[in-house]
């Protein structure tokens, strides 16, 4: 059971990335008192949370619903994720969780807006997050690991629940964060976590081309 949660903990860890937020929240809420940044965390995370738990459960039927094999989206998410961290190890800026245009728009300056644009969608609840969720919840892996549906959407609902309880408590003390690893060990632990986005993104493609029967 443990081994079959570890990688599902660990890729909503590497693709929520709490640690790259750190800079990120602090740039959206440099202008905001302190007292309203707790709020502001509160409600991205409960925002970020029904977002992702609706994904867990209802995923797997949009894909029904549009026709996809799994077999396909296990490439094209393989693809997505390899983006994302494509950008962490060459520290470019996350386009694919928030472009420059989003993150100076001058909406996010009201404290409301922040917490759901663009802190919880899409910087929490981001494309990455969404693409491994469906991947994990589309059913080869239930069958691969050897456990039902309700077990992996059990896993994911707990990994989601635990990625953003960490998320919440490192950007509650992102300032102390900042201070101990300052921006250049935060570019490090970006660029390991990337590296290993990337590994398990290589094999996200080799699975789903294995599962369309291009390779056995």
């Amino acid at each position: 059971m443990l081994s079959a949660f570890l990688p599902i903990f660990f890729t909503m860890f590497i693709v929520v990335d709490p640690i790259g937020l750190v800079p990120l929240y602090i740039g959206l809420t440099s202008r905001i008192p302190p007292d309203r940044k707790k709020g502001i965390i509160r409600n991205a995370l409960i925002i970020s949370f029904l977002v992702l738990l609706g994904f867990v459960f209802f995923g797997k039927h949009l894909l029904a619903l549009l026709h996809i094999e799994s077999g396909s989206f296990y490439i094209a998410g393989g693809i997505m994720l390899f983006i994302i961290a494509f950008e962490m190890l060459f520290g470019r800026p996350l386009h694919s969780k928030i472009s420059e245009k989003e993150h100076s728009d001058p909406a996010s300056d009201n404290a409301a807006s922040i917490a759901i644009f663009p802190l919880a969608i899409p910087m929490l609840a981001g494309p990455g997050a969404l693409t491994a969720i469906i991947l994990y919840s589309g059913g080869y892996y239930n069958r691969d690991a050897g456990l039902s549906p309700s077990e992996i959407s059990l896993m994911l609902v707990v990994s989601v629940f635990l990625v953003l309880a960490i998320t919440g408590l490192v950007l509650r003390a992102s300032d102390i964060v900042l201070k101990i690893l300052r921006e250049t060990g935060v570019s490090v632990m970006e660029r390991i976590m990337g590296l290993i986005l990337a590994g398990m993104s290589v094999q996200f493609v080799y699975d789903g081309i294995v599962r369309l029967g291009f390779l056995r």
